[in-house]
């Protein structure tokens, strides 16, 4: 009995010092002397560790640093990267503590219906929401985590802020006439592209290499060669990848994208792109015309729209007001 109140004992004292000295490390097990993690920041009466914190700014980070920007600004971009994380790490604890106030959950059921829900809008198989994941640097686990922090972030904006808004008619009006030309008639473009991968550091022979091959690809197209045989013939041999895109209005796609095919017709295709992914051809299969909507027609869509904005800035306000009734420390 007494090992084990000396052992209780010694936990309480450890927890009672990483609360009132800043910086201090937490221990692995009761009475351990092995460093495990520290904590960052304190908000109300929970901790947000460093592990948590570099897990979350580790897919950033890989991404910031791959670009090779020069070192000032690269130390300047992490800087700011890191300051917005930990925020958003402080608001998401904020917000899962009035959710425990609410005593709100998330069932396996809602999360199955919202990642169906995700691979309907963006036309994915399951396997390609995985891999899309694994590209972002993320477990489907720690996705799956993110996605239900999200449900639960409706659930609370529900009760505190989505209940205090109200569109009027007015405001749909003033919205469609400020953005007229959304709902006027428009191009729809069915795209597939011809692309040559590239490592964002590949070196200069690499890139000649494979401007050269997209450059003779593109020559083949205008003499007429379908790109389903340059798919057929350069794949294999080369890597070549031709995709199908999806369709997109106009406005949709990157300026880049927009220049390159402006002038061009359906079945035509574009020159030869530099892209952060690579060498692409852009080439389009299709061009279908969308119709416009009056301002009945759009009233629901503008109604989801301003909604939307409304409840993001709102929850802005209720987040900075639990911040004000909060007791938050961030530990440098």
């Amino acid at each position: 009995m007494k090992s084990k109140f000396k052992t209780c004992t010694n936990t309480i004292v450890i927890l009672f010092i990483m609360i009132v000295m800043p910086g201090i490390l937490i221990y692995k097990g009761q009475c351990s002397a092995e460093v495990l993690d520290r904590i960052v920041a304190v908000v109300n009466n929970e901790l947000i560790t460093l592990s948590d914190f570099t897990e979350t700014t580790k897919a950033y980070t890989e991404k910031i640093l791959s670009f090779g920007y020069p070192e000032d600004q690269e130390r300047e971009m992490l800087f700011k990267m890191r300051e917005d994380v930990l925020n958003q790490l402080i608001d998401q604890k904020l917000t899962d503590q009035q959710a425990k106030k609410y005593d709100l959950s998330v069932t396996d059921k809602e999360l199955d219906n919202t990642l169906e829900r995700i691979k309907e809008s963006k036309r994915l198989t399951d396997e390609e929401l995985r891999n899309m994941v694994a590209k972002d640097g993320l477990t489907f686990n720690e996705f799956s985590d993110k996605i239900k922090q999200n449900i639960l972030r409706a659930k609370i904006l529900d009760i505190e802020v989505k209940s205090r808004i109200v569109i009027t008619r007015d405001d749909v009006k003033a919205y469609y006439e400020s953005h007229k030309s959304e709902y006027m008639p428009q191009a729809v473009y069915h795209l597939f592209n011809i692309i040559n991968r590239l490592d964002s550091n590949a070196d200069n022979d690499n890139k000649i290499k494979a401007l050269s091959i997209m450059e003779t690809i593109y020559t083949k197209l205008t003499e007429g060669q379908l790109v389903e045989e340059i798919d057929k013939d350069y794949a294999e041999s080369y890597g070549i990848e031709t995709s199908d895109l999806g369709t997109f209005e106009f406005n949709e796609l990157s300026q880049q994208i927009q220049d390159a095919i402006k002038d061009l017709k359906q079945k035509e295709f574009s020159k030869v792109l530099e892209t952060d992914l690579g060498y692409q051809i852009i080439y389009i299969e299709e061009i279908k015309t969308k119709p416009g909507k009056s301002l009945d027609e759009a009233t629901s869509e503008i109604q989801g729209i301003l909604y939307n904005d409304a409840t993001n800035e709102k929850f802005k306000l209720w987040v900075e007001e639990l911040r004000q009734n909060s007791y938050i420390k961030i530990i440098k």
